[in-house]
């Protein structure tokens, strides 16, 4: 790892700052992450460091606004496909999933880097604990918009329920208003039925309110069926392809999602350097993907 590289992934990490002003011993080939590992600096890099990354989250939340604006005015506008018919007189609401989404996480990524090690859910549980995660670039200005403007907010995450008090806490810090319904974090198995596929608690939210917008970073925050092969994610994706934009946004997320289970087949229990090797066959260097 090389020297601006360890002062650029301190930036991210709790206690760094105390040392990040002296200069760091130079790397040495030995210090280097594993091989398996080099995709995720690429991508903490691009997240931490480039003005593209803020550039394209500002602009899907500005994006957003101006759509909030319609939909408020439409009241024949959803945007789940859980929406029953005749929800016009219901109360506006957007669904906002909350990692990389709302919350910037890529802190917990150069942790692990340089720490050489991969996700852990004790190491996870410790990072939400802390709430200090940043807003991705324009998500709290769009929240705060759709509060002034009556909107509800709702966190569908798949952060685990014992994880809500740090979520609440982090959301907190950073500024983001409060929702006026009892509850408006809605984590994994927080009730019954709530599963990793967030088609029962978006159906939750749509009994009550008209959703009119939907936030996220993986295809799983909008639609049922997105852990699957990516000839069935592609389709998907095609399938919907007129709420992207315009109903659905889509934040950019380039360390982890569904569409590494897709990369690796779904395949469980494979190892660091077996992962790799599914990525690489993965990899067509002739392909052109087909456009209509």
């Amino acid at each position: 790892m090389g020297a601006s590289l360890v002062l650029v992934l301190c930036l991210g990490i709790s206690g760094c700052a105390a040392t990040a002003s002296r200069t760091p011993e130079m790397a040495t080939p030995d210090s280097y992450p594993p091989s398996w590992m080099v995709s995720v600096v690429d991508a903490a890099l691009w997240v931490q460091t480039s003005s593209e990354y803020e550039a394209v989250t500002r602009q899907a939340y500005v994006a957003a606004a101006s759509l909030l604006r319609q939909a408020l005015a439409d009241t024949t506008w959803s945007a789940v496909l859980e929406q029953q018919p005749g929800s016009g007189a219901l109360p506006p609401a957007v669904i906002m999933d909350v990692d990389e989404t709302v919350l910037d996480n890529v802190a917990y990524a150069a942790r692990l880097v340089q720490a050489g090690e991969g996700y852990t859910d004790e190491s996870w549980g410790a990072w939400v604990n802390e709430a200090q995660a940043p807003p991705v670039p324009g998500a709290l200005e769009f929240v705060r918009l759709a509060r002034e403007s009556g909107v509800e907010v709702f966190y569908v995450t798949n952060r685990s329920a014992d994880l809500e008090e740090g979520t609440r806490r982090n959301l907190d810090n950073m500024g983001f208003p409060h929702g006026d319904a009892e509850d408006v974090y809605l984590l994994l198995r927080e009730r019954e039925g709530w599963g990793s596929d967030k088609t029962t608690r978006r159906a939750f939210v749509a009994r009550d309110y008209r959703v009119v917008l939907l936030f996220g970073d993986d295809l799983n925050d909008f639609v049922s069926g997105a852990r699957a092969d990516r000839d069935a994610r592609q389709d998907l994706m095609e399938e919907h392809r007129a709420k992207w934009g315009s109903r659905w946004i889509m934040l950019p997320n380039p360390t982890y999602g569904s569409w590494e289970r897709a990369v690796t087949f779904g395949e469980s229990g494979l190892t660091r350097d077996e992962t790799l090797e599914r990525k690489m066959d993965a990899l067509d260097p002739l392909y052109v993907k087909e456009r209509d």
